[in-house]
């Protein structure tokens, strides 16, 4: 004979319940399924447009083999002359593509290089003409980013400039443009 254990009122009310609830849960999950699969068929297809006409242009960037040959030819001149200095690339947007910071350079050096190149490369025109500027336009200085000091050199091409180099921790500015320059000229060789 089979031993039944009798359950209780109270135990079959909340088993009953939760058997409801799950069920019910269960329902509506299926039918939330169904309306968004529902919805997603109904939503129109977005398709890619292309362009017509003169709405895009190019731009010439440095490859990083150049920006890396350009920021190594500065650095080798400054280690020439005993100088410990740090040295950056930007793209033609002011976008960093590469820092080298020599042995010893100062902790300034760093960020110093990298907003020397931007400015070089957004007025296209080396930073030591850039500080000449600075007598009618003092307000130029306080332009984001920038740094009005000797040390910054533009990359062009076609006559349109499309990278910057900048070099700091030099004790000059002068010196700063001269290793800059070595960049530059690194690219033209």
């Amino acid at each position: 004979m089979k031993h039944v254990k009798k359950v209780s009122k109270r135990a079959r009310v909340i088993t009953g319940t939760s058997l409801a609830a799950a069920i019910a849960l269960g329902g509506f999950g299926a039918y939330s399924a169904s309306a968004a699969d529902s919805a997603q068929s109904a939503a129109p297809a977005v398709a890619a447009a292309n362009v017509k006409g003169n709405t895009t242009t190019t731009t010439t960037h440095l490859t990083i083999d150049a920006a890396s040959k350009a920021a190594q030819a500065a650095l080798d001149a400054a280690e020439k002359e005993g100088q410990r200095v740090s040295v950056a690339v930007v793209d033609r947007n002011g976008n960093t593509i590469l820092t080298l910071r020599g042995d010893g350079a100062g902790p300034q050096s760093y960020e110093a290089a990298e907003k020397k190149a931007f400015t070089a490369v957004s007025w296209n025109a080396p930073t030591s003409e850039l500080v000449k500027r600075l007598e009618n336009a003092p307000t130029l200085k306080d332009i984001p980013g920038t740094l009005f000091l000797g040390g910054g050199a533009p990359v062009t091409a076609k006559n349109a400039p499309i990278a910057g180099i900048g070099v700091a921790g030099a004790p000059s500015g002068d010196l700063d443009e001269k290793f800059a320059q070595a960049g530059v000229a690194a690219l033209n060789g």
